[in-house]
């Protein structure tokens, strides 16, 4: 069989989706990742995979290069003779199921990784592009033949809506991490560190996290709260770099690319944020063996079983966050239990293995053993 992944972006696709690639060519597949040429579209070469590259503006809302976009795809697709074109994220969901249905490919499947950041604010912008997005959704989905979703609550709110049919609807957990690869390794630095990864952006709990570190850095001096990640330039809800270096509580890392040595040395990671699909830094997290504080939102809460692998706290909510932290500090057994709870649940939900299993399913494929 022949099989196309596409993404408005080549890291989205050698991030997330490599994994499933790499079965599907041990198995004989031939594989395409489409998508723009970037720092990494060359690499999937190495894994047989053949990049096939095509533009797309990914903040643009002009009608006519919209338009531009889904000719752009439909060309790069059209002779590939694909007999599955597997999309992921908004635009190639809409843009690339149009352009699929146009060039007769047999299979169509959409991933739907969270339903982002208009539905957290209430203006007029957030609410026109929801509105559009909700009707977009509404056809494309009754184009494509199977609609992924990697938490509960976003499909049983698009069915809410009747946008999707529950028979389209397929839920996993997540994009899947590879355990054996992310382990608990031994603690070199003696302090204790409390870990946030993320978009500097205020919808991941960005300010409460400095809120609960500022509370919390004068009474317990020997913690170190540390931020790792950068700005986003293009989103208007992104801090500066130079907010987040000017604020004294927090050590702020920026970007990192040691993410796996640096939960490796945490002792607790948080992640307050106000909806995700299901973060994969979580997921990280839980395999390295660190309990979690994280908010009681969409895609956040399928990570914790609150008071056994970490606590789920109200968003927006600094002093319960900052409490939260407090009880696993003052408590290191209660820290390491609910650490070992999480490796745990990391092995027997999130496992990149299971994730492939899923995807085979809805691919009509065997199993891996």
């Amino acid at each position: 069989m022949t099989f196309g992944f596409l993404s408005h972006l080549d890291y989205n696709l050698w991030l997330f989706r490599l994994p499933i690639m790499q079965e599907l060519v041990r198995q004989g597949h031939t594989v395409y990742a489409i998508c723009p040429s970037g720092e990494v579209s060359g690499r999937f070469a190495q894994h047989n995979v053949t990049h096939i590259p095509y533009d797309i503006e990914r903040s643009s809302l002009n009608p006519i290069k919209e338009i531009r976009s889904i000719r752009n795809i439909y060309d790069a697709i059209l002779p590939l003779k694909l007999d599955i074109l597997h999309t992921f994220t908004a635009k190639p969901n809409i843009y690339g199921t149009i352009a699929g249905v146009l060039a007769k490919v047999p299979r169509i499947i959409n991933l739907v990784e969270g339903l982002g950041s208009f539905y957290l604010e209430n203006d007029f912008k957030s609410r026109a592009i929801r509105t559009l997005i909700e009707f977009l959704y509404t056809r494309i989905f009754k184009l494509s033949d199977t609609v992924m979703f990697v938490n509960q609550d976003d499909p049983a709110y698009l069915i809410s809506k009747k946008i999707i049919t529950p028979e389209k609807v397929f839920r996993m957990k997540g994009v899947g991490i590879d355990t054996q690869a992310w382990h608990p390794g031994p603690k070199i630095d003696e302090g204790f560190r409390v870990t946030m990864i993320g978009r500097a952006i205020k919808h991941k709990g960005v300010l409460e996290f400095i809120e609960a570190a500022t509370l919390l850095s004068q009474k317990y001096p020997q913690v170190t709260f540390q931020f790792i990640g950068s700005p986003d330039a293009g989103n208007r809800f992104s801090l500066s770099e130079e907010f987040m270096r000017t604020q004294s509580s927090i050590h702020y890392l920026a970007h990192q690319d040691n993410i796996r040595h640096l939960l490796s040395q945490s002792d607790i990671f948080v992640l307050p944020s106000y909806r995700e699909g299901l973060p994969r830094t979580s997921m990280e997290a839980l395999s390295m063996g660190l309990p979690i504080v994280t908010t009681d939102v969409v895609g956040c809460r399928e990570t914790v079983d609150d008071g056994v692998n970490g606590f789920i706290i109200p968003p927006k909510n600094s002093a319960a966050l900052s409490k939260a932290i407090e009880k696993l500090i003052m408590d290191p057994t209660l820290a390491q239990q609910m650490g070992k709870a999480g490796r745990e649940k990391a092995i027997n939900e999130f496992d990149i293995s299971t994730i492939i299993n899923k995807h085979l399913e809805v691919y009509g494929l065997h199993r891996v053993r």
